[in-house]
């Protein structure tokens, strides 16, 4: 597949979409969370996500293709859900904290998917360096749910 532009471009654009929908996913819990800690990492992580999808759209103009401008249907399905659990919950910290965890478990599985394909080693590193990044992400958002559910529950503190 290293040869096959068609393909290279199709798992740059899945990578992109998911940044897209990791960029608009954390914007908008920003908007809702009331932590202002999280409202920071949150922005951050948006920032993050956008510059990778740069990265990413470059890559594939490199390769004299057009790339992905947006985010998936399943990345807005989610986004919705948040929105609507949001306000049932009263946008708790801990019920957006998980949300975040999901949508980040879908962009590691979309990144090892990625990392599985036969890319030129230039994009492989790429990926791979984002990849990480996500995992970090992942693994801060994790704790700081599980720190939410165990002061929710009045066993210790938030962090």
């Amino acid at each position: 597949m290293a040869n096959d532009v068609k393909d290279i471009r199709s798992t740059m654009n899945d990578l992109i979409e998911t940044n897209k929908d990791g960029e608009e996913g954390f914007r908008a819990c920003a908007e809702h969370v009331k932590d202002s800690e999280l409202r920071t990492m949150f922005n951050e992580y948006s920032l993050q996500r956008s510059r990778f999808a740069g990265d990413l759209q470059a890559e594939v103009l490199n390769l004299g293709t057009e790339p992905e401008k947006s985010g998936s249907t399943a990345g807005a399905i989610h986004r919705g859900w948040i929105e609507l659990k949001g306000k049932i919950a009263g946008y708790d910290n801990h019920a957006i904290l998980e949300e975040c965890e999901r949508g980040e478990d879908s962009a590691i599985k979309n990144y090892r998917d990625a990392l599985s394909k036969d890319l030129p080693n230039n994009l492989k590193q790429i990926i791979q360096a984002q990849y990480r990044e996500v995992q970090v992400a992942h693994n801060n958002i994790r704790a700081l749910r599980d720190g939410f559910k165990t002061a929710v529950s009045g066993s210790s503190s938030r962090l």
